[in-house]
């Protein structure tokens, strides 16, 4: 499958190598798992290490199936033996769960595990290769012949990344640095051309007037969308949120009424759960929807709502039992608003809103919200069923994240074209900075990280698409790919030296837009904890 039969050999040893690491440092922490939140760090730590795993053994997938279609070539191998190299060394001797925490295998009571992973031969033999200076250099000639790795999607698939590769780079990348120095939405014509093609209904079935695709075709487009600017990326993500709270919990006349909107495009949605001061813990929601004449009246505020002015549907969640503790008095609301405009942005009774300004993601704008007897009709509650709004949103955080995963890597994709670009064009000493060993070693370590984070955003996709519950799946797709993206951004603005620093350079938007990556839809240290508390539970 790689370079030779051997290394095809040595591969599949050491991913069963580093499945033996996984299993002997779960069994080490599991002292520390039950001393709860003083045990986070190993539980968490635990969390990395089978994301890494899993980010192999979906590269490894990913080369046999270009195989057998006979695409697999000498890049695709070259970078495959990267991945292997880079992270078999990560796991033997230091994992980064960000820039300042590296995990070592002794902080899990694995020292002796790692040891045994070390030396194996495969594994000698891959962090070798795989990371020798020759096989960088080498992917780095490629690169620079204009080769890119093989994806490894069908036909169709390729056919959809084609189209909205062409819209991003016709539509979007000339004007989105424009966009975000003047802090303006994206304009309506660039979403009326997004409903157009079908953005807002892509995952919607076709019986409501979508076009019926999977989740690994909502990565594409999001991933090609959030290579040309991440706020073109994300439009789609509140209309994915919405439809799939309809289509799952919503009424027979809530779905026929709402999906074909929410899937042309005529009703854009914004999704209104955070508050201030909880963050992460929606079960601390103070918001009220109480109950009067036949309707309901919102008191409260939110925070963090994204395009929050100019759009009509609110998925809300809000308490409407107060003697029902945490997540259990909950309830999810699809409150129709009327869409604002530059001089009122919340022209609505009982609803008044600012703008939170923000370093990136700046294409919808951020917004804080209050509620002060906002009336909401008693159809507007999903479902028609009180108390069940935490748990439907629960069913859409699968998605979310997956999609989130994919925007994350086209942001490290857009990083990774402006470092590319800049690196060949920037002339020093009488040669393009490409041609210096640390500049190259830096844009092939962003290609290989994109190619095991973009594997395993599919792999996550898949198993959405296949019924299966995949929360662990998909904390591992946005949990690695939030931080390739970080890391690419940061390398990305190194390569450009002083010039990275400007803002009249794409790249500084780009770092600005990457940091909010390990932050939104569920902070870094969410995901390491739903993956760990998962794969404890496969344990007992």
């Amino acid at each position: 499958m790689m370079v030779n039969a051997s290394l095809d050999a040595a591969c599949a040893e050491a991913l069963s190598a580093a499945d033996g690491y996984f299993a002997s440092a779960r069994v080490a922490i599991a002292p520390e798992a039950a001393r709860g939140r003083e045990g986070q760090y190993a539980c968490h730590g635990l969390a990395w290490i089978a994301t890494t795993v899993e980010a192999m053994r979906q590269t490894f997938q990913w080369a046999a199936r270009l195989q057998q279609q006979d695409r697999l070539g000498e890049l695709e191998c070259r970078m495959a033996h990267a991945v292997f190299g880079e992270y078999l060394a990560q796991l033997c001797g230091g994992l980064p769960m960000s820039q300042g925490e590296i995990l070592r295998p002794q902080d899990l009571g694995a020292a002796k595990a790692a040891g045994v992973l070390a030396g194996n031969s495969s594994v000698q033999r891959l962090m070798e290769i795989g990371s020798s200076t020759e096989n960088r250099a080498r992917i780095a000639e490629l690169i620079a012949d204009g080769q890119e790795a093989a994806d490894g999607l069908d036909e169709t698939l390729s056919l959809v990344r084609d189209q909205f590769q062409r819209f991003a780079r016709e539509r979007v990348t000339p004007f989105a640095h424009d966009w975000h120095l003047k802090d303006e939405l994206i304009p309506d014509s660039v979403v009326g051309e997004m409903a157009q093609l079908g953005v807002f209904g892509l995952t919607v079935p076709e019986e409501f007037g979508g076009h019926g695709m999977g989740k690994t075709a909502m990565c594409v487009v999001s991933e090609e969308l959030s290579r040309g600017y991440i706020g073109v990326g994300s439009l789609g993500t509140r209309s994915e949120i919405a439809a799939e709270l309809v289509l799952a919990n919503g009424t027979d006349e809530q779905k026929k009424t709402l999906l074909p909107k929410l899937a042309s495009g005529e009703i854009l949605p914004t999704a209104v759960f955070t508050e201030p001061n909880t963050g992460s813990d929606l079960a601390s929601l103070s918001t009220r929807a109480i109950k009067e004449d036949g309707s309901y009246k919102i008191v409260g505020n939110k925070t963090w709502i994204t395009h929050a002015a100019r759009t009509d549907l609110m998925t809300l969640l809000a308490r409407t039992d107060t003697s029902q503790p945490g997540h259990k008095g909950l309830s999810m609301f699809l409150a129709e608003k009327p869409r604002g405009t530059t001089d009122d942005p919340f022209p609505a009774t009982g609803m008044t809103g600012g703008e939170i300004g923000v370093l990136g993601y700046r294409g919808m704008k951020e917004y804080e919200l209050a509620f002060d007897g906002f009336e909401v009709p008693e159809s507007a509650l999903l479902g028609g069923e009180e108390g069940q709004g935490f748990k439907q949103l629960m069913q859409t955080f699968e998605s979310a994240r997956i999609q989130t995963a994919a925007r994350a890597i086209g942001v490290a994709q857009n990083a990774l074209d402006l470092a590319l670009a800049y690196a060949e064009e920037r002339q020093q000493f009488g040669r393009s900075i490409f041609e210096f060993p640390r500049v190259a070693n830096k844009i092939v370590m962003m290609a290989v990280e994109i190619l095991a984070a973009r594997q395993l955003s599919y792999f996550a996709a898949r198993a959405k698409d296949e019924g299966r519950r995949c929360d662990m799946e998909a904390g591992m797709a946005k949990l690695l790919a939030a931080r390739v993206a970080w890391a690419a951004a940061d390398n990305a603005v190194q390569i450009h030296g002083g010039n990275g620093f400007a803002l009249e350079y794409p790249v500084s938007r780009v770092l600005c837009d990457a940091r909010i990556l390990n932050i939104f839809e569920g902070a870094a240290e969410i995901q390491a904890e739903v993956i760990a508390r998962r794969l404890l539970e496969r344990s007992n």
